[in-house]
């Protein structure tokens, strides 16, 4: 008897735009359709709207981890959320350019802030390295960086500069923010953003150094700090020769 098989090809599978619960409050009717922009490793951020379709905000939730016991996860949820919102307040009764908090729900596991436009920090600084050419600083090694006035391109340094730091920076991410008088402490968030703008950034690691020079001037401990910072990156080489 003769068989005959036929084979098919399956037709993609579809990908929904949320693959997992959201939120309460973005199921609301009165709720924009959520856009789903970044998901970490804590948390996920939505773009919607807060009250009004034209005034949009920008949503944190912190799902349920399930691999938490349910009272301590509930318990470090809103303790972390309720003191992300703390220091958003805080810093902008000093002056720090942050989103304003529109709301939140702690118990919930959400916070509503103002809608930043604009590209990130680290696309900026990779359009603008972009435009300079690779071996720039090998060129020119005897330029002083700070005030050189040389030409590259037809474009002077103020000009590149001016261009690249076009707008306001807006710090807007305290997820993991922790309140500390400790040198130790500060001089480790410096080691720790080094790394991450070595990594990110490594034509730019010279930029760093512009960076820990106006930390030095703006702030009355920053040549403490900036001694510990020695010390921290002494025990991080230790620490990668050893492996």
């Amino acid at each position: 008897m003769a068989t005959s098989t036929s084979t098919s090809t399956a037709a993609p599978a579809v990908v929904e735009e949320h693959q997992f619960p959201l939120p309460p409050i973005l199921t609301h009717p009165s709720a924009a359709p959520p856009t789903l922009i970044t998901q970490g490793a804590e948390g996920r951020l939505y773009k919607t709207t807060f009250f009004s379709p034209d005034i949009p905000c920008a949503l944190k939730y912190r799902p349920p981890k399930p691999y938490r016991h349910p009272v301590l996860d509930a318990r470090l949820t809103k303790a972390r959320l309720a003191f992300e919102a703390k220091v958003l307040e805080r810093c902008r009764r000093e002056g720090v350019p942050v989103p304003a908090v529109y709301a939140q729900n702690a118990a919930a596991g959400w916070i509503a802030v103002e809608w930043i436009e604009g590209a990130p920090v680290r696309v900026k600084i990779n359009e603008w390295l972009g435009q300079r050419p690779k071996n720039e600083e090998e060129e020119r090694p005897h330029t002083n960086k700070t005030t050189s006035s040389e030409q590259t391109n037809g474009v002077s340094k103020e000009e590149e500069k001016a261009k690249l730091l076009e707008g306001d920076v807006v710090i807007i991410d305290f997820g993991l923010a922790n309140q500390s008088q400790s040198d130790e402490d500060r001089a480790t968030d410096l080691y720790v953003l080094e790394r991450a703008f070595a990594s990110t950034h490594p034509r730019a690691e010279n930029l760093f150094e512009h960076l820990l020079e106006s930390y030095k001037q703006s702030f009355k401990k920053g040549a403490s700090v900036l001694h510990k910072l020695e010390d921290v990156r002494m025990r991080g080489r230790k620490r990668s020769m050893i492996g």
